[in-house]
């Protein structure tokens, strides 16, 4: 899209608004060229996106009708559709946060990696609770967070310290998982120990040799 140029013979201005009057002098203005925007029309690529997200939402609501029904013609397990309908609702959050959200690549990771885990444990017990969930994907999130957080430090060398408070929720999740392991709720310990050793390991690699900046960034957080 473009924006027409016109220009006032009278005044002898240029004028960018989409008017066929000078608003000095109201006299009819001259169409000189057409400018292509100076930005991408941010407006039209959020609409095209919040209609994808709609057309989703319409055709997993569908299939999870379809789905509903066959079970029920066909005596199937319920475990079909409750398991579709976690994925299809998975697959809305992805598009509607990652997709069309503004919030920056680390929170759209841990929160999207949060809800994964959820989804995944939420499977488990549906499915009857083998424990695969909280053994090896809860502490292989953990590990995938860490990965992010290394990876956008590289990339973001100049505000590396910003991470600092995600890498403190993370040592704060492998404590978490620890816990789990201590009573009994999570029985593969290798997982959960990796884990907890790479998230801790991040963290004070990133204080100790952050040094100044480090300390900063931690009582700015904390307002100490």
């Amino acid at each position: 899209m473009g924006c027409i140029m016109s220009k006032c013979r009278q005044c002898n201005i240029e004028v960018l608004d989409e008017t066929e009057r000078c608003p000095l002098c109201h006299t009819v203005l001259e169409q000189t060229i057409e400018l292509e925007d100076m930005y991408p029309d941010i407006r039209v690529r959020a609409k095209k996106f919040m209609m994808f997200s709609r057309i989703y939402l319409f055709l997993a609501v569908v299939t999870e009708i379809i789905l509903v029904n066959v079970c029920i013609l066909t005596q199937m397990q319920s475990l079909v559709y409750i398991i579709s309908g976690l994925i299809l609702f998975y697959g809305y959050i992805v598009i509607r946060y990652a997709i069309i959200g503004k919030s920056g690549y680390m929170a759209k990771t841990v929160v999207l990696t949060i809800m994964a885990i959820i989804v995944l444990v939420a499977v488990d017990f549906i499915v009857g609770y083998h424990g695969w969930s909280v053994n090896y994907a809860f502490p292989s999130g953990i590990l995938l967070i860490d990965i992010g957080i290394m990876v956008l430090m590289v990339i973001n060398r100049k505000n590396w310290q910003s991470y600092i408070m995600v890498q403190l929720f993370m040592v704060l999740c492998s404590i978490a998982a620890l816990i789990l392991y201590m009573v009994g709720i999570v029985t593969d310990s290798i997982m959960i120990v990796v884990s907890f050793n790479v998230s801790v390991i991040l963290f004070l690699g990133t204080v100790i040799i952050g040094g100044r900046r480090a300390r900063v960034e931690i009582q700015r957080r904390f307002h100490i």
